[in-house]
């Protein structure tokens, strides 16, 4: 099942490509909007943000009923885009962690909060929690939390569920910050402890063992197997875990799992995708190698990293925000026509795009890119661009729809990665999507767990 949807995945995507390959910024100088079949620019044309979040994108919401009928390629393209990509929807059912107060998860205690942004919060209880059933089911004596950036992760797996770990991390200062967090929680810790003394700690607190490593992604790393424990037990086992290890530091992760007999289990959340080695960080296993219509340039991973239940919701509020790309592509064709030479600059943020008029956000563009802002403007050309900004919003609606098929690609490559060396995986849906886009957990072991996986799946203490 997996390499037929590996088949159906490549033929669709190479289908679609020029939706796909295409840059929003350059929707009037490439005229996207005459790329799109003309059925589809009848349909699409005149659409508000609420009803593309509704009808294109499936997003519930209070969308305007649209009496027209939709040509049938594009109501085939909804289908199989839906039919095709990983759902993202987690199993659990259950409120809101952010119900009484947005900025504070209800399934963390105050100390573990400290410090961490709601998104953060969210993640590293809902991950650190199935690494500690996960763990259990699989009997390791070590989690190595690879890619740890502050810490926040491995603090919650070590202070908050008693499991010995080692974070790695590249970066100096932040391995530093992470240890200076560390002692902070500790005393908050305490001081919780002596308000209430009804909370008993059983046994001593482990902090996070922290090291200072680059993970490279072609030679495996010593340092991730070196067990904490003196003297060394015998037969340590594993477990390796990254939240959102970016680029090809996922691509570690495998490589570790699958070359490593002391690694018996791994938890990877991905990101990043545009930043994995081409070659060598996609396609990794040998039947999506074999497939025509495999390749994933940039623009594609790159793509695939957007947050499509953010935008829907966007789209739903209709909000001023939306004419950011219409402006950007505007801007696209002024710079073009000064300087033909000089295409997708990167262009500085410009602060409350939605109150300026095209022009004055043009003018802040060019100098943003060292052009004269005082270039003469064709007012009547940027007026007609800006009333196109619906176009525009549903153009990149259409790239969005089909994002996550490249998502689906990259992550089914590493599961039949695993699946040839004979190892059992799963992707699963760990996170709310509308507040961690990455939402998919690859879950990996060296032995078949069964309906342990769903249990995984589906459990929130």
């Amino acid at each position: 099942e997996r390499r037929q949807l590996a088949v159906n995945l490549t033929r669709v995507l190479t289908l679609y490509r020029s939706i796909l390959d295409a840059y929003i910024i350059e929707f009037f100088t490439d005229n996207l909007w005459g790329t799109l079949p003309c059925s589809w620019q009848e349909a699409l044309d005149g659409l508000n943000p609420p009803q593309l979040a509704t009808l294109l994108l499936g997003m519930p919401g209070e969308g305007e009923v649209v009496r027209s009928v939709w040509p049938l390629t594009l109501l085939a393209l909804k289908s199989t885009a839906s039919a095709l990509a990983f759902t993202r929807t987690p199993g659990f059912r259950t409120p809101s962690e952010f119900q009484d107060n947005p900025s504070q998860s209800s399934r963390l205690t105050a100390p573990f909060r400290k410090h961490v942004r709601p998104k953060k919060q969210h993640e590293i209880r809902r991950l650190g929690e199935l690494v500690k059933k996960l763990s259990e089911l699989t009997g390791c004596t070590q989690i190595v939390d690879v890619g740890s950036g502050q810490g926040h992760l491995s603090r919650f797996m070590s202070l908050g569920l008693g499991l010995m770990v080692k974070s790695i991390e590249g970066d100096q200062r932040l391995v530093e910050r992470a240890q200076r967090l560390d002692r902070e929680l500790l005393q908050a810790l305490e001081k919780e402890e002596k308000r209430n003394p009804q909370v008993v700690q059983t046994g001593p607190r482990l902090s996070p063992h922290h090291v200072v490593r680059w993970v490279d992604p072609t030679t495996l790393c010593e340092e991730l197997l070196l067990p904490l424990e003196n003297p060394p037990p015998s037969g340590a086992r594993l477990l390796l875990t990254g939240l959102h290890a970016c680029g090809d530091l996922s691509v570690a992760l495998l490589r570790h799992f699958s070359c490593c007999p002391e690694v018996v289990a791994l938890a990877s959340v991905g990101c990043c995708y545009m930043k994995l080695s081409d070659p060598g960080g996609y396609p990794l296993s040998q039947w999506v190698a074999r497939l025509p219509g495999n390749e994933l340039p940039y623009r594609l991973r790159e793509g695939a990293c957007h947050a499509l239940e953010e935008y829907a919701e966007r789209l739903q509020k209709a909000g001023p925000s939306l004419r950011t790309h219409c402006y950007r592509a505007a801007l696209e064709t002024v710079i073009r026509h000064a300087r033909p030479e000089l295409r997708r600059l990167g262009v500085q943020g410009i602060p409350r795009v939605h109150e300026l008029k095209i022009e004055e956000y043009v003018q802040r563009g060019l100098q943003r890119v060292g052009l004269d802002p005082q270039l003469p403007l064709n007012l009547a050309a940027l007026r007609a661009h800006q009333a196109q900004e619906n176009r525009v919003v549903a153009f990149f609606s259409l790239a969005l729809l089909l994002a996550p098929l490249v998502e689906t690609l990259l992550l089914l490559d590493r599961l039949l990665y695993l699946q040839e060396q004979g190892f059992y995986a799963e992707l699963l849906p760990i996170f709310s999507p509308e507040l961690s886009p990455r939402n998919l957990v690859l879950v990996a072991t060296k032995r078949p767990l069964g309906h342990a996986f769903s249990v995984l799946e589906t459990e929130d203490s």
